[in-house]
């Protein structure tokens, strides 16, 4: 009789470029996926607190950060459902004292977590970028719009670096009310969603900040990365090799839809132009997955978060991943 496919749970936020396996028709071999599409923090936080699901979508920094201090119950694959550029993820207050970066010097600065990967990126960005040193910053650390949002992992911070926990309030609040001069935070606050005038983003055109950052440093920020649990790696070290495949083979149709100018793949307009414009600046592929298509940024982000306390000690890219998807066969 034929074996029957390893039954797995399979955690992740609802991507487009995921789909086609999350909802099929693609199967990873040998694997029986239970697919459970979560709102981000939720997922994150079950999983690193209660390892809820056999293989899950984690936050990059808070993965790494792992590792970093010897705790490998994680094993990740170079996989990277969200990438996304940080100049867009400062928010001040139109009348308050930030109108460029080099302003946030000497300011009170928020954020949701010191080990969110979007703040490695940003305060990467602001450090090696701007010129701004993260030692003449007051970091505050809370929720974005609700109070009481914790640090998820240990923390090593360079000396003299000043960060307080703020359980009491939200980011929200401590803007508004003086307390911080602006904060970073990949999940916009609630206030700019609902279109509240009272907190905006620092830099409202966005994009061509990004795309000069992109061209002149050719750093594209990885927010999240896949992970099987150690105990299913280690009776099953095949599965991240056919979770790779089959990762990487739901986003290229999912970005040979993109490219389709016969119709419409997504319900918005130029939604073509868009593509042909991310494929013209980040190549042919211009989602890549793998180490060797991102070791640029995959370096910046192990050198920052190990400078910023994050990682406890200096990783390469090779030690986030098994050796199992760091090759493949050729014919």
């Amino acid at each position: 009789m034929p074996k029957s496919p390893l039954r797995l749970t399979f955690a992740t936020s609802d991507y487009e470029h995921v789909r086609d396996l999350s909802m099929g028709p693609i199967e990873a071999e040998g694997i029986e996926l239970n697919c459970l599409t979560l709102q981000i923090e939720e997922m994150f936080y079950r999983f690193i607190n209660f390892n809820e699901f056999d293989i899950s979508e984690i936050s990059s920094g808070k993965y790494t950060s792992l590792i970093s201090q010897g705790d490998d119950r994680f094993v990740g694959l170079p996989i990277f459902p969200s990438r996304v550029h940080r100049q867009s993820s400062v928010y001040i207050r139109p009348d308050g004292p930030i109108k460029k970066a080099e302003d946030l010097a000497g300011k009170a600065v928020g954020l949701p977590e010191w080990g969110q990967s979007a703040a490695v990126y940003s305060r990467g960005w602001l450090a090696h970028d701007v010129g701004v040193a993260l030692n003449d910053i007051r970091w505050m650390q809370a929720g974005v719009s609700q109070a009481g949002r914790k640090e998820k992992v240990a923390l090593n911070l360079p000396a003299g670096l000043s960060l307080t926990p703020r359980p009491d309030k939200s980011l929200t609040e401590l803007l508004l009310d003086g307390e911080i001069d602006a904060f970073l935070s990949a999940h916009p606050p609630e206030l700019v969603e609902q279109g509240d005038p009272r907190i905006v983003r620092l830099y409202e055109d966005y994009q061509p900040i990004e795309e000069e950052y992109f061209k002149r440093t050719g750093i594209w920020p990885i927010m999240h990365l896949y992970a099987i649990r150690r105990p299913v790696f280690e009776a099953n070290p095949w599965v991240a090799m056919s979770m790779v495949k089959a990762l990487t083979e739901a986003k290229d149709r999912s970005m040979a839809r993109m490219l389709d100018l016969t119709a419409c793949r997504a319900p918005i307009a130029w939604a073509y132009d868009a593509a042909a414009k991310a494929r013209a600046l980040f190549g042919d592929d211009f989602y890549p997955y793998g180490i060797e298509p991102n070791r640029t940024t995959l370096e910046a982000f192990c050198l920052w978060g190990f400078e910023q306390g994050l990682f406890h000690r200096h990783l390469t890219p090779e030690e986030m991943f098994p050796k199992e998807v760091q090759s493949e066969f050729k014919v």
